[in-house]
C-alpha cells in the first residue's frame, strides 16, 4: 500500500462508513446508493484510511475542496468543474505505455499524427500517440522493404490479392517482416492497408496471432471502422487472448475519441472480467477525467489505493501539468517532492512540464534552474535535450539562448530539432532564422514531411503573412506530399489570421467531405470562435452540426462557442438547456452564466413592472 501520511487539517479526510462502489464512476463516496442495473457494480468496500493517501492529499490540499461525497453517475460523464472552459480537448496527454506501444520511429516521418502543430515533451509516451502496437525493436529498411513494397504497389487495390500473388512467386514472410511493414503502415497513417495485412495474415495462416496482434487488430479496427465494430471484433477473439491488453487497447481508443460512457462500460467490462487492474488503464481513466471532468480525478487515486496499483511517472505528470495549468505552483512541487519520496526522479518530459508553468506564472529563476538540470553540463553530448530546450527558451523570448542550442544542433540535426528550431523562431518573430532552418532542412532531407510543411504554415499564419503562406501551400502541393488534419488546421488558422474567415470554412468544409480522415477538434472551434464574435448564429450552428457529422460529440468547449454567437447577437437561444440535457452535458458554472444571458424567460426589474 501506498504510504499514509497524516498532515494538516488540509488533509483529505474520508468517512469510515462502508459504502457500495462503482468502478464505472469512481466516486469517492461511503453512503449507501442504488445504481442504476445497466451499470456493473463491484461489490467490494473500500478501504478506510483515517487521511487519504500522500499523493491523494497533496493533489486535493489548499486550492482543491474535497472529493464530493455525492454520488456521480456515467449519465453525468461530461461534467467539468467551475473554470474548465478553455480546457483543450487535446490538452496533452496521451497514454501509451511500453506494453503495447511501439515508441520507435523514425525521425523522417513522411506524413502527419494527431499530437498536434508542433508536439511538445508532454504530449505523449511516444512520437505517435495514436499507435497501440507490440513493443519491438527498430527494423532496418531492409530487413521489410520487400512485404512494405508489396503492400505500397498495390495501391487502391486490395493488399489481399497483391500478398497472394507474391507468395505464388515462393516469397515468405517472418515476423520481424510482418512488424516493420506494420511500423511503417502506421507512421503513414495506412491504417486501411495495416489492417487488411493482419486479416490475411490470419485469413491465410501465415502467423500464429498472439495477444498482441489480436490488441493491434482492435485498435486498427477502432480506428478505420469505429469503436462499436472494435467491440464486436473482440467478442471473436479466442477467449485465451482476451487478455487485459486487449480490453485496454479498446479502452485507449475511447479515451482518444473523448467517448466517455464507452470508455467507462470498456472499464466495468474489465472489472466485470476479473482482468488485472494495470497503472495503464487507471492513467487513461486520469486521462479522460483529465479532459472531461477534474472532480473524478481523486476517485480515480483512490481506486489506485485500494487495488494496490502504483502510479506511474505519467500520472504524477497529469496531475503535475494540472496544478500547473490552475496556477497552483505550490501545490505542483509538492506532488513532485511526494513523487520524488515513492522513489521516482522527474523525466525529461516532467521536468519541461514544470519549467514550462514555472514560465507562465512568472517563476523565471525556477525555471531556469529546471532548465540547467535539462542542459547539464555539456549540451553537445546531451543532444536528447535540444528540442525541449529550443521550446523553452523561446517562451522566455531568450534570441541568445536559442541560438546558442541551435548552433550545437545545426551541424547535423535531427528532424525533430528541425521542427522545435521552426517553432521556437517562430514564436520569437525572427523570420529569417526561421526560413534559414526550413531551406537547410529542405536540401538535407530529400523529402520534406507534411508536419514540417505544416509546422512552417504555422509560423506564417501566426505573423499572419497569408502570401508566403500561399506560396509554401503550393509548394508542398507539388511536391507530392500528403495534405491530412495537421496541415488542414495550420491552412485554416493562416485564413483566419488573415480575417479570411469564409476562406478557412470553405478549406476545412472540402477537408471534411473528401478525406476519411476527420479534422482536428480545434480546427472546427477556432472557425466556430470567429463566426461565434461576429454573433453569426447561422454558420455558428453549421459548424456545430458539422462536428457532430463527423463524430465530434458535444463538449462544453461547442456550447461554449455557440452561446457566445448567441450572446453577441443579442439573441434569445431556446431550448438550449433540453440540448444540453439531450447531449448528457452538464453546464459549468461559466456555461451557467452564459445561459442565464441567453434565457429567453429572463424576468427583469423592467418586465416585473410591466406584469
Amino acid at each position: 500500500m501506498w504510504a499514509i501520511r497524516r498532515t494538516s487539517s488540509t488533509a483529505l479526510r474520508i468517512s469510515s462508513r462502508s459504502q457500495t462502489f462503482s468502478a464505472v464512476t469512481f466516486r469517492a463516496s461511503y453512503a449507501e446508493h442504488k445504481i442504476p442495473s445497466s451499470l456493473y457494480m463491484d461489490k467490494t468496500q473500500f478501504p478506510e484510511p483515517s487521511c487519504g493517501t500522500r499523493l491523494l492529499n497533496r493533489y486535493y490540499s489548499y486550492s482543491h475542496s474535497q472529493p464530493t461525497l455525492n454520488h456521480y453517475y456515467s449519465s453525468m460523464a461530461g461534467t467539468k468543474s467551475s473554470g474548465e472552459e478553455d480546457d483543450d480537448l487535446a490538452d496533452g496527454f496521451s497514454e501509451l505505455e511500453d506494453s503495447i506501444t511501439d515508441a520507435n520511429q523514425e525521425n523522417n516521418v513522411e506524413d502527419e499524427n494527431d499530437d498536434g502543430i508542433v508536439s511538445e515533451p508532454e504530449l505523449s509516451e511516444d512520437e505517435d500517440n495514436d499507435t497501440i502496437v507490440p513493443k519491438k525493436t527498430r527494423q532496418t529498411k531492409q530487413a521489410f522493404s520487400a512485404l512494405f513494397k508489396v503492400i505500397m504497389d498495390s495501391s487502391a487495390g486490395p493488399v489481399q490479392k497483391a500478398l497472394d500473388k507474391w507468395l505464388e512467386k515462393g516469397e515468405t514472410i517472418s515476423r520481424s517482416d510482418i512488424s516493420g511493414a506494420m511500423v511503417e503502415l502506421r507512421k503513414r497513417r495506412m491504417y486501411d492497408k495495416a489492417l487488411q495485412l493482419s486479416e490475411w495474415l490470419e485469413s491465410r495462416k501465415q502467423l500464429e496471432f498472439t495477444e498482441k496482434d489480436y490488441s493491434s487488430r482492435v485498435d486498427l479496427i477502432a480506428k478505420t471502422r469505429g469503436l462499436n465494430a472494435a467491440e464486436i471484433y473482440i467478442e471473436k477473439v479466442p477467449e485465451l487472448f482476451r487478455t487485459e491488453m486487449v480490453y485496454q487497447t479498446l479502452l485507449a481508443n475511447c479515451v482518444r475519441s473523448v467517448q466517455v460512457a464507452k470508455a467507462e462500460k470498456v472499464f466495468n467490462k474489465m472489472k466485470e472480467l476479473k482482468l488485472p487492474m494495470t497503472a495503464f488503464a487507471c492513467n487513461q481513466m486520469l486521462l479522460l477525467y483529465k479532459k472531461n471532468n477534474k472532480k473524478k480525478i481523486a476517485d480515480v487515486l483512490l481506486l489506485m489505493e485500494k487495488e494496490n496499483v502504483k502510479p506511474t511517472l505519467f500520472t504524477y505528470g497529469m496531475l503535475i501539468d494540472m496544478k500547473g495549468q490552475s496556477s497552483d505552483i505550490t501545490e505542483m512541487e509538492q506532488i513532485v517532492e511526494t513523487m520524488k519520496a515513492e522513489g521516482m526522479d522527474p523525466d525529461i518530459k516532467i521536468q519541461y512540464i514544470l519549467a514550462k508553468h514555472y514560465i507562465h506564472g512568472g517563476h523565471k529563476e525556477k525555471a531556469k534552474v529546471i532548465m540547467q538540470e535539462i542542459e547539464g553540463n555539456d549540451l553537445k553530448n546531451n543532444r536528447g535535450a535540444c528540442s525541449v530546450l529550443l521550446q523553452l527558451y523561446a517562451m522566455l523570448d531568450s534570441v541568445a539562448d536559442v541560438n546558442r542550442v541551435w548552433d550545437v544542433c545545426k551541424s547535423n540535426p535531427q528532424s525533430d530539432e528541425y521542427l522545435k528550431a521552426i517553432d521556437a523562431y517562430g514564436r520569437l518573430k525572427k523570420i529569417e532564422q526561421v526560413e534559414a532552418v526550413f531551406d537547410q532542412m529542405s536540401k538535407n532531407f530529400r523529402r520534406i514531411s507534411a508536419k514540417h510543411y505544416a509546422t512552417m504554415l504555422r509560423v506564417y499564419a501566426n505573423n499572419k503573412m497569408l502570401s508566403k503562406g500561399k506560396n509554401l501551400v503550393k509548394q508542398m502541393a507539388e511536391s507530392g506530399c500528403q495534405i491530412g488534419p495537421m496541415t488542414w488546421d495550420s491552412l485554416v488558422k493562416l485564413y483566419v489570421e488573415a480575417g479570411e474567415i469564409e476562406k478557412a470554412d470553405s478549406i476545412l468544409r472540402r477537408a471534411s467531405e473528401q478525406n476519411r480522415i476527420k479534422p482536428f477538434f480545434d480546427t472546427y472551434i477556432l472557425i466556430m470562435d470567429q463566426y461565434a464574435k461576429r454573433g453569426d448564429i447561422h454558420n455558428a450552428e453549421k459548424m456545430f452540426r458539422r462536428m457532430r457529422q463527423d463524430g465530434y460529440v458535444s463538449r462544453l468547449k461547442q456550447y461554449h462557442s455557440l452561446l457566445r454567437a448567441y450572446i453577441n447577437a443579442k439573441t434569445p437561444a431556446y431550448g438550449f438547456q433540453e440540448r444540453l440535457k439531450a447531449d448528457n452535458v452538464f453546464p459549468n458554472r461559466a456555461l451557467a452564466e452564459q445561459l442565464a444571458q441567453v434565457d429567453a424567460f429572463k424576468r427583469t426589474a423592467v418586465s416585473d413592472l410591466l406584469d
